[in-house]
């Protein structure tokens, strides 16, 4: 129990990190690109808008130098510095058309990497798709129009940008997975300490109902003999099978109880074998044909014949007795209950009944300790809220499962899936 309470609190821990760290990155990565983009197409308005140059630069200009400031580092020195060194660092070309759409001047003089063949191509392509605005391969283009009438078509290159863009995804990702290992180590130490106050709660709440459960067997085992004695006095009367009743009703809790905590402790004692499992749900299943047949019920068997299985009979025992018990108390009046048995990769264990109120919500929830969805009529059927809870605990002591489904508005299923064979995990832990 301490394990699977330090593995879930290991898992929510890092699943929120992972959470975390991806929403981060996202958010810096798209950021850092939009302000890229922002930026060329401000450094291609200015082009568009300035016949191809940047202000300053007409005649040969190199700019006015930023005035000098006593904070080196002060940010108007460093805006001023980017703004004058801003021509110098953009690359870019540019290509002009005139009315006819026909290009009349190229100029590749502000960078290296394209010629003007190439850049006159590039041109041509993208002129004759109407976009005004866009990406070309590692370029940023945006097409302006002169007063002359003349159009201007401005790429601006992004791969020194989009290196920083790749630099910096890469290095924020490697940062991700370092912070998730870190993380996984501190949360892993320290998950037993966080945990320590529930599983000290589960502890002594497990130590209650055990020790409980054990001091409830001898009253009860008296009462029971003090009945015996009763009726072979006096005989027996409405009083004394009341009472034998709820002894009986009691013996069930207590038993039904220690189950529970036996495997919430993982030390019940049981013995896997390999055994007749459609012999042992058949048995238990006809026992309860005479209870059905009492109440006018429709009771339906289907089990197939053959079926193995390698687990604890008495075990299997308890779970079907305790689905078809579960059916009994609340199908409807004159209602149908059906068991079905089948094997295909898995074996199915179903029992279903007819009702005449169906629970609402998640029905996982009828598998929790003491839940009960009609408190008043579990109370007028005797139920406590456990029945389930065991039989789900039996389930996963098999390495299978249990699920509750709702077959219309009227129909409830129980649907246990078991595999044939015990997984290697518990063969392990039986074998010890």
């Amino acid at each position: 129990m301490v394990n699977k309470l330090r593995k879930k609190f290991v898992i929510t821990a890092m699943l929120s990190l992972l959470v975390i760290l991806v929403i981060m990155i996202a958010v810096i990565n798209i950021v850092n690109i939009s302000q890229i983009v922002r930026d060329a197409d401000n450094h291609l308005a200015i082009l568009t808008t300035n016949n191809g140059l940047f202000p300053g630069m007409q005649n040969g200009g190199g700019g006015m130098q930023p005035p000098r400031q006593d904070k080196p580092f002060g940010f108007d020195r460093l805006n001023n510095m980017r703004s004058m060194e801003m021509p110098f660092q953009t690359r870019y070309f540019w290509a002009r058309f005139d009315g006819s759409g026909s290009i009349i001047e190229v100029d590749t003089s502000h960078i290296a990497s394209v010629s003007e063949d190439e850049a006159t191509a590039a041109a041509v392509e993208i002129y004759g798709t109407g976009k005004e605005k866009g990406f070309y391969d590692t370029f940023r283009y945006k097409l302006g129009s002169n007063s002359d009438s003349t159009k201007i078509l401005v790429f601006s290159d992004l791969s020194a940008s989009l290196i920083n863009v790749y630099r910096l995804l890469l290095q924020s990702l490697l940062i991700g997975l370092f912070t998730l290992v870190a993380m996984f180590v501190l949360v892993f130490l320290f998950s037993g300490k966080a945990v320590a106050p529930a599983v000290e709660s589960m502890e002594k709440q497990k130590r209650f109902i055990t020790d409980a459960g054990h001091e409830l067997k001898t009253p009860l085992a008296i009462i029971s003999a003090n009945i015996d004695v009763l009726e072979l006095e006096s005989g027996k009367s409405e009083w004394t099978d009341s009472i034998r009743n709820q002894v009986k009703r009691m013996n069930s809790l207590v038993k039904n109880l220690l189950t529970l905590s036996r495997m919430d402790e993982e030390r019940m004692h049981v013995v896997y074998t390999d055994f007749d499992m459609s012999s042992t749900v058949k048995e238990t299943a006809t026992s309860f044909e005479a209870i059905a047949e009492s109440s006018s019920k429709n009771y339906m068997m289907n089990i197939e014949d053959g079926i193995h299985i390698t687990g604890d009979k008495n075990a299997i025992n308890q779970l079907t007795s305790l689905l078809l018990d579960n059916a009994m108390k609340y199908s409807d009046e004159r209602g149908s209950i059906n068991v079905i048995l089948s094997k295909d990769k898995n074996i199915t264990l179903e029992v279903s009944n007819t009702t005449d109120y169906m629970p609402s919500g998640n029905l996982d929830r009828l598998f929790d300790r003491f839940y009960r969805a009609d408190t008043s009529r579990s109370r007028e059927k005797g139920g406590y809220g456990i029945g389930l809870s065991v039989a789900r605990a039996i389930a996963q002591s098999h390495g299978g499962d249990i699920q509750a489904l709702k077959d219309g508005d009227r129909i409830i299923r129980f649907v246990v899936t078991l595999p044939a064979q015990l997984p290697k995990s518990i063969q392990k832990t039986a074998a010890k």
